[in-house]
């Protein structure tokens, strides 16, 4: 995917400029990589995107969340809107997502990507009608 980016950025939708890929944020002597960073002009922020191959943990969430704090305190503009912060996975554990910073955060998403950045309200409905595919699956296996 990363060698395919321009590809990638007509995927995302409109107004997506590249900004980085293995963005360096330190923390003292701890250095953490951000796999894309993206500026969205028409929505006038940043847009962080790590990618997992595999299931979504907590340490993720704890290392997105790190991510967006670090470019709202240190990169973003005045004028800017908030930093959002989006871990596209493989898979994740709902209940990880229920007790973590992304049940009550409006800046960080775990999910598919699409070809716009989902509003609140189209997140949730995309997060049910997974978690009902999920059930769902989990019912014909036990049946089977």
């Amino acid at each position: 995917m990363l060698n395919k980016l321009q590809h990638f950025l007509l995927e995302l939708g409109k107004g997506f400029s590249f900004v980085a890929r293995q963005k360096r944020v330190s923390a003292e002597s701890d250095h953490f990589y951000i796999d894309l960073v993206f500026y969205n002009y028409i929505l006038k922020c940043f847009v962080l995107i790590d990618l997992k191959a595999g299931k979504l943990s907590h340490q993720d969430i704890g290392q997105m969340d790190l991510y967006v704090r670090y470019y709202e305190y240190q990169i973003k503009q005045k004028t800017d809107n908030p930093t959002i912060g989006i871990i596209l996975c493989t898979e994740k554990n709902e209940t990880i997502v229920k007790y973590s910073v992304l049940k009550e955060s409006k800046q960080l998403f775990a999910s598919k990507y699409k070809l716009y950045l989902p509003t609140e309200k189209e997140l949730i409905e995309e997060l049910n009608a997974e978690l009902e595919l999920l059930k769902e699956k989990n019912s014909y296996l036990s049946n089977c």
